[in-house]
């Protein structure tokens, strides 16, 4: 092999570093991308504080970060890599199949995401993908943002198109602050079958299905303020 076969080769080479707080399961992962002809594992990490520190010092092309991570938490670790190593894709290796920590992980940088129980042949291929400057998510991953996008779209359509009348508003303030039924009626001066009836009408015309949505609509109306 010449020089320039060789220079080559380690330029194609995926230096990774892998941080997750379980030994075993650093280990088990360094074993199977050191296998690959590819890929070398440069370092490990076994919390927040030394993933930011050990990637600063190798700056590595990948990063295998864990979510749930001790001293400093994974997102955070994430967000505060993407500042200091900008050159460097983060792909989250994580148990949590679950679309708010998949939006989270992409909001803060991510340039993928993988379950745990996938690390074997799926891993190796986000990790060849997002070091080619792609982003890398399971198709059913890609489902859940694409129908929350849908879901987020909607909500907002409908909140912005809804007109309440001063009444409504009021009814939605006091609900969205945690007032009871009968804490609102006494509030206004109504009963509690006419709150009730207010709050049925409004929840029909947003089209919202429970109380957690109604807060985020008063929010957004500045009804909270």
């Amino acid at each position: 092999m010449t020089a320039a076969t060789q220079e080559s080769s380690q330029h194609q080479t995926i230096r990774i570093l892998i941080a997750d707080d379980h030994a075993v399961l650093r280990a088990g992962l360094r074993m199977l991308l050191d296998a690959e002809p590819d890929m070398q594992v440069v370092g490990e990490a076994g919390d927040g504080a030394e993933a930011l520190a050990r990637a600063a010092a190798l700056s590595p092309d990948v990063v295998l970060l864990d979510i749930t991570m001790p001293k400093t938490g994974g997102l955070e670790v994430l967000r505060e890599m993407r500042e200091a190593c900008p050159r460097t894709r983060v792909l989250v290796l994580t148990m949590h199949d679950d679309p708010g920590y998949l939006r989270q992980a992409i909001d803060a940088g991510a340039s993928g995401y993988v379950l745990k129980r996938a690390a074997d042949v799926e891993l190796l291929t986000a990790i060849r993908t997002v070091h080619r400057g792609d982003a890398y998510l399971h198709p059913s991953h890609t489902r859940l943002l694409l129908d929350e996008m849908v879901e987020q779209s909607r909500f907002h359509s409908a909140c912005a198109e809804a007109t309440l009348s001063p009444r409504e508003e009021q009814i939605v303030r006091l609900i969205a602050l945690g007032y009871t039924s009968q804490q609102a009626a006494d509030t206004l001066c109504l009963s509690v079958k006419t709150v009730e009836t207010y709050r049925a009408r409004v929840m029909a015309k947003l089209g919202l299905e429970n109380r957690a949505q109604l807060v985020r609509f008063a929010l957004q109306r500045g009804l909270l303020r």
